[in-house]
């Protein structure tokens, strides 16, 4: 009479390809969530820019030449910006630059925006 069945090896075989694609799939799991983490940070970022030239722009004044810095929390994240308002050749324009950070002695930017406010007569 002959028993059928697996062996000690195949049955280690299948354990370990059963292992790697585990392994596979969680590291893929963990990259997606990490991307879907830096999306809404640079989203939340990029609104904070958005509000802040919609407030430069409400003032209806040209702001001041040079740097201005703050924070705003947004969906209970604080963010750090940091406005560098330029001139053009045109003296009613200032060019306003708009960069978003994490972090106050962060670099790199989750989100730059550029515009441009004139004058209001």
């Amino acid at each position: 009479m002959t028993t059928r069945g697996f062996t000690l090896i195949e049955m280690l075989v299948a354990l370990a390809i059963l292992a790697i694609a585990l392994a596979a799939t969680q590291r893929a799991m963990s990259g997606a969530l990490g991307n879907a983490y830096d999306l809404r940070q640079r989203l939340l970022a990029t609104w904070v820019a958005e509000n802040r030239l919609a407030e430069l722009r409400a003032t209806r004044t040209l702001p001041d030449l040079g740097e201005i810095a703050g924070e705003e929390p947004q969906a209970g994240i604080t963010f750090h910006w940091r406005i560098h308002v330029g001139a053009t050749p045109n003296a009613a324009i200032r060019r306003v630059e708009i960069r978003v950070l994490a972090g106050a002695n962060d670099t790199h930017a989750l989100s730059t925006l550029v515009g441009y406010l004139g004058e209001r007569r």
